[in-house]
């Protein structure tokens, strides 16, 4: 869904392990690594779609993670003007997100890609929590901090034994 401002609807999902690390997945075909996030449907509330896109992203299920929270309003980003599809109707300029931040209680082994037809991502690795600042592409750097910094603290109050995850803009 596409917003009266141009804003696709979308849900991004930082899964953390009980160390404190996060999953950090890489697009098919490219060198591009970022968090799973997926598009929001018509009929769909938000946490629907998290379940969906868990599920056809990364093969896991409500079963197998724990929601610890989610941010409390849409964060936005622009697309660059070199990604906009200006000839399609309605026209999208960027996307707003809620962020997810859910703990895997399950197997790592259960992540699988093979879930969907049209797989968006072919590995996967657990990072340090504030690796991917220093990895996503620029224009989605503001929101990443953004859910990063606003989801962290749930992370450190699940994950006890973790070590305490510090965070100096540099």
């Amino acid at each position: 869904m596409i917003d009266t401002d141009g804003y696709r609807q979308n849900v991004g999902i930082i899964l953390a392990n009980s160390a404190g690390n996060v999953l950090w997945a890489k697009r098919v075909g490219q060198d591009a690594w970022q968090f799973p996030q997926g598009g929001i449907k018509a009929h769909e509330t938000p946490k629907q779609a998290l379940w969906r896109e868990l599920h056809e992203e990364l093969g896991l299920t409500i079963k197998q993670v724990k929601i610890l929270g989610a941010t409390e309003g849409w964060l936005r980003y622009r697309l660059p003007s070199h990604l906009i599809r200006y000839h399609q109707r309605p026209l999208c300029i960027g996307q707003k997100q809620i962020w997810y931040l859910l703990c895997l209680y399950g197997k790592e082994s259960k992540i699988r890609f093979d879930e969907s037809e049209s797989p968006e991502f072919d590995q996967w690795r657990w990072v340090n929590y504030w690796y991917p600042l220093n990895e996503v592409v620029y224009f989605k750097y503001k929101v990443y901090e953004t859910a990063l910094k606003e989801l962290q603290p749930l992370l450190q109050r699940q994950t006890p034994l973790a070590p305490k995850i510090h965070y100096h803009i540099q």
